[in-house]
């Protein structure tokens, strides 16, 4: 693999079709590691008019450290294409994988990114794109229209779930009334006698994620601490700048939780206590009435 990359540095005519097989080579590789390993493109949507410019960018990840940087287009539910690669220690660039618009795409490789350039934009440029070599990135969505960008409306609400049988707890968090509508989640949590707020760890697992029409629904799961109560907050990142929830979402510890069940035990036990207690003193009574009851009928027969 590593051979026939490097005879790509050459495009003559007779290497071409190899070189070609080494990007298949590179695609495949990327949608069998995709599942295990993800680059983080910083831009997840893009929107521009019709003759405007954009530029994708690598992000300036340690990934983009590799040899050879390739460009992918993706239309949705079709196979990804290659439009380019970018060698990074000469800056050669190869377009000869056939791609219909590659005369529409330049590139360039700066210090720390390596860029996807479009410099007159049409309406089928309307693509996802997504770079990488043997791994790919996360993608950055390219609309093009004439609406304006607006930043989605964040609420937070109490989940109603079962998590506390298995000491977790949910965490809701609602994106609505923006444009474009794709976003990205993430949580950060505060001690709540204090503290540094701290970066929540990527959801592995623990985060549903609803898209409807106007609105992407968020609800994740955390573990409750044994000793300390944490307060949550969501921040949903979109084209038009990253927008924090307005309130925070208390998470108690577990213990406490558990002396919450302790104490509604004890309060259901006293109450049933009680009424046993009402319902033995009414026996009670009532049986002292009748036995007096009957030693009057008595006394009047005598």
């Amino acid at each position: 693999m590593k051979a026939l990359d490097q005879q790509c540095l050459f495009p003559s005519e007779k290497e071409r079709k190899g070189c070609k097989t080494a990007a298949l080579c590179c695609l495949c590789s990327a949608l069998v590691t995709m599942a295990a390993e993800q680059l983080i493109q910083d831009d997840l949507t893009l929107t521009r008019r019709v003759g405007e410019s954009v530029s994708f960018s690598c992000g300036g990840t340690e990934q983009c450290d590799e040899d050879y940087i390739f460009w992918y287009q993706k239309k949705e539910k079709e196979t990804f294409r290659v439009i380019l690669y970018i060698d990074k220690s000469s800056g050669y660039i190869e377009k000869g994988y056939g791609h219909p618009q590659e005369n529409d795409f330049s590139a360039e490789n700066k210090e720390n990114s390596c860029e996807l350039k479009i410099n007159k934009i049409k309406l089928d440029h309307s693509y996802w794109y997504y770079y990488g070599h043997l791994i790919f990135g996360s993608g950055t969505k390219l609309s093009v229209t004439d609406e304006q960008v607006v930043k989605p409306v964040v609420s937070v609400y109490p989940a109603a779930s079962r998590a506390h049988l298995e000491r977790k707890s949910s965490l809701l968090c609602v994106a609505s009334a923006m444009f474009p509508p794709l976003v990205q989640f993430s949580w950060k949590r505060q001690k709540k006698n204090g503290g540094e707020p701290e970066e929540l760890p990527p959801a592995e697992g623990e985060q549903l994620e609803l898209r409807e029409s106007g609105r992407t629904i968020a609800i994740r799961m955390v573990d409750r601490d044994d000793l300390f109560t944490y307060m949550y907050r969501c921040y949903v990142k979109h084209e038009g700048g990253t927008v924090e929830a307005p309130t925070q979402q208390e998470v108690s510890a577990w213990y406490q939780r558990f002396l919450q069940w302790v104490k509604l035990l004890c309060l259901l036990y006293t109450v049933l206590i009680v009424k046993s207690l009402v319902y033995c003193c009414g026996l009670s009574l009532l049986m002292i009435l009748t036995n007096k009851g009957a030693s009057t009928n008595c006394t009047h027969a005598d």
